[in-house]
C-alpha cells in the first residue's frame, strides 16, 4: 500500500496536475487583455492590494444579504477549487456600513472552507465608482453599489477576459448569479491565466539554469 501512494504521488500527481493546467491553454488559448493598469486599491483595510496578485475582483453592494446566494455560488464553484493556489485571492469592494454584514457572510462562507483568501475592503461612494469604472466594461453597478459580476485582474493589474466570446461577443466579467457562467466559462478562465504564470515560472527557471 505504501508503495502504491509513493508511486501514485511520484508519477500520477505530477502527470495529472500538468494535464489540468495544459487543457487549459490548448483549448482556449490566451485571455484577453481588456484594460490594463487598473488603478491599486485605496480603501481600508489598506493592506490588500492587486499588484503581483491574480484577483477576483467584485462589487457586492450595500445590501449583502440579498448577494449572499452570489457569494455562495462564487465560493462553491470558483474559490474552493482555486484557493490553495499561490498569489491567488477574492478581493470584494464594499460601502463603508456594510462591515457588520460582511462579518456575518465570512462566518457562513468559512463553514464551507477556508475564507483566509476572501478580502474585504471598504471605501464611499465615489471610490466605489472610481474603482468600477476604471475597469472600463460594459457593465454599471446597481443603485446600492453592486453587480453580480465578477472580474479577473492578473498580477500586473490588468483586467482579462474574451474578446470573442461565443454569445457575448466581448465578455469582461462572469455572473456569478450563473451557475453555468461560472462552470463553464469562468472556471476555465481561471485555470488559464493560473497556467500562464505557472509556464512563464518554469521558463524563467530554465533560463536561469542555462
Amino acid at each position: 500500500m505504501k508503495k502504491t501512494i509513493v508511486l501514485v504521488t511520484l508519477f500520477i500527481l505530477p502527470i495529472v496536475i500538468y494535464l489540468f493546467f495544459a487543457s487549459g491553454i490548448t483549448n482556449f488559448g490566451r485571455l484577453g487583455t481588456m484594460t490594463e493598469n487598473v488603478p491599486e486599491l485605496e480603501f481600508v483595510p489598506n493592506n490588500v492590494s492587486l499588484e503581483g496578485k491574480i484577483t477576483v475582483l467584485g462589487f457586492l453592494g450595500k445590501e449583502v444579504e440579498s448577494k449572499k446566494g452570489n457569494a455562495f455560488n462564487l465560493n462553491q464553484k470558483i474559490y474552493k477549487r482555486f484557493y490553495e493556489f499561490d498569489d491567488f485571492q477574492f478581493v470584494m469592494v464594499m460601502p463603508k456600513g456594510t462591515e457588520l454584514g460582511v462579518e456575518k457572510l465570512k462566518k457562513e462562507l468559512e463553514q464551507l472552507a477556508d475564507v483566509g483568501k476572501w478580502k474585504f475592503v471598504f471605501g464611499d461612494e465615489n471610490e466605489i465608482h472610481g474603482m468600477f469604472n476604471s475597469l472600463k466594461t460594459n457593465l454599471s453597478l446597481d443603485k446600492d453599489l453592486g453587480t453580480p459580476y465578477v472580474f479577473i485582474i492578473d498580477k500586473k493589474r490588468a483586467l482579462r477576459g474574451r474578446d470573442d466570446d461565443e454569445g457575448e461577443g466581448v465578455k469582461y466579467g462572469f455572473d456569478t448569479s450563473s451557475v453555468a457562467d461560472l462552470n463553464n466559462k469562468m472556471e476555465d478562465d481561471v485555470k488559464i491565466i493560473l497556467a500562464e504564470y505557472r509556464m512563464a515560472l518554469k521558463k524563467n527557471n530554465a533560463n536561469r539554469i542555462k
